[in-house]
């Protein structure tokens, strides 16, 4: 029976273990497209298109992935621990 787990527990199967994933490098790489995308809009801005707002989210996605690579560095050990 499809419900049978829902009204019962015992009959649920064991939840799957989670993936461990290196942070850094889905940081990193979220950070370095970030800065891509602010040189390619500055670029434009300097050849006289109006990219102020793409500019201005370009730099905000860098500061969030600096952000978050200071708080994996101070974090590593508690997300690697809880992943085993």
């Amino acid at each position: 029976m499809k419900l049978a787990p829902i009204f019962n527990p015992d009959a649920r199967r064991p939840s799957p273990k989670p993936v461990q994933v290196d942070l850094r490098k889905v940081f990193v790489t979220g950070t370095v497209l970030w800065v891509l995308a602010l040189i390619v809009f500055g670029l434009l801005k300097y050849l006289g298109y109006c990219t102020v707002k793409p500019l201005i989210v370009s730099i905000s996605g860098v500061c969030i992935g600096l952000i978050l690579l200071i708080w994996e560095y101070f974090n590593r050990w508690d997300y690697r621990r809880l992943a085993r």
